[in-house]
């Protein structure tokens, strides 16, 4: 107990008692109209020092067990405020391969109530535990409206996407009474989104929409310089041309296609030294058919007919070697 008895039974006893209906400067009384031997859990928890104590006994000078009397009135002094403002922290990464590891830790120094986080795409609209979060944070400020609530985030940009989305966010933390802080940046700290707060919001979502305009044009840049060395970007092919070929002559020689797919092995990818699926290699012989047809092309060079020693030149043979053995010589004006 952080008071004497006696300092602790004054402190009780300016406030009224939520049980027995005992005005302030009176002990609580039992209902048989005697005065209690203990004060009433509801009435001394009212005081941030006595709040963790199990009970809390009537002086002797108050006379338990004796019939009850009002005590004198006592001028009711409000306890000092020791709400400690109710933090709701928020987290998110675009995906899978981000960590969140590092912004879950700043969230729990800062010593939050409650942490949501998610793994969603920034172009997603929707992100049901942002939701979650502001609903909690109006919850609080409903139940307790004195209590400052603050929905706190590692940086800004976990928030928004644009100027319009984190100015929709303004005015609903606006509305609720709820403030924002910022665990790092240049702008780190907490806001209320009312006053001089509004303009804050404002300013962010300008910053915030230049920022994601220069990376996209950066971005674009760098992918047109890249097409133009080549480098068009994507996975690598699970069957490349080298052997989409192969597989090509195997089946003209009337291999199955799951045989083919087992005489394959992909050279690059996570899936190096393995053989293709027999529905990837559907589908490239496929694609390769149709690029053919597009293209008006066959879709493979005619093989060559190798000719036997002794074996009779066909018509076109011959004629072929009667159109070379016509042509003069190119180094005959030479001679």
């Amino acid at each position: 107990m952080d008071l004497t008895p006696d300092r602790a039974a004054l402190a009780v006893e300016r406030h009224d008692c939520p049980d027995c209906d005992a005005p302030a400067g009176s002990a609580c009384r039992t209902r048989g109209g005697k005065t209690a031997a203990k004060y009433h859990t509801p009435r001394f928890v009212l005081v941030p020092a006595l709040r963790e104590e199990l009970e809390v006994l009537v002086p002797t000078d108050r006379h338990p067990g004796r019939a009850w009397k009002q005590g004198p009135a006592l001028a009711v002094v409000p306890a000092p405020r020791t709400e400690r403002p109710v933090r709701i922290g928020y987290a998110r990464t675009s995906t899978a391969r981000q960590e969140l590891a590092s912004q879950l830790e700043a969230l729990h120094r800062a010593e939050c109530h409650k942490v949501f986080k998610e793994q969603i795409s920034t172009r997603v609209k929707v992100r049901p535990e942002l939701e979650k979060a502001l609903a909690l944070a109006h919850q609080f400020k409903e139940a307790a409206p004195e209590t400052p609530v603050i929905l706190t985030v590692h940086e800004l940009k976990r928030l928004a996407r644009n100027a319009a989305e984190l100015m929709t966010l303004s005015a609903e933390l606006q509305a609720g009474g709820i403030q924002l802080e910022l665990l790092t940046g240049p702008l780190t700290g907490i806001y209320d989104p009312n006053g001089m707060g509004a303009m804050f919001f404002a300013v962010l979502a300008v910053a915030g929409q230049i920022e994601r305009n220069y990376i996209r044009e950066k971005t674009l840049e760098g992918q047109v310089i890249a097409a133009s060395k080549g480098n068009h970007g994507g996975r690598p092919k699970v069957i490349d041309d080298d052997m989409l070929t192969f597989a090509v002559a195997l089946k003209d020689k009337g291999v199955p296609v799951p045989e083919i797919a087992k005489k394959l092995t992909i050279k690059v990818g996570k899936n190096t030294g393995k053989s293709p699926s027999v529905a990837s290699l559907y589908r490239g012989l496929a694609e390769a058919e149709a690029a053919a047809v597009d293209d008006g092309l066959p879709m493979r060079p005619k093989p060559a007919r190798i000719r036997q020693p002794g074996e009779p030149f066909t018509t076109e043979e011959i004629e072929l070697r009667e159109r070379l053995q016509s042509q003069p010589h190119p180094n005959a004006e030479l001679r």
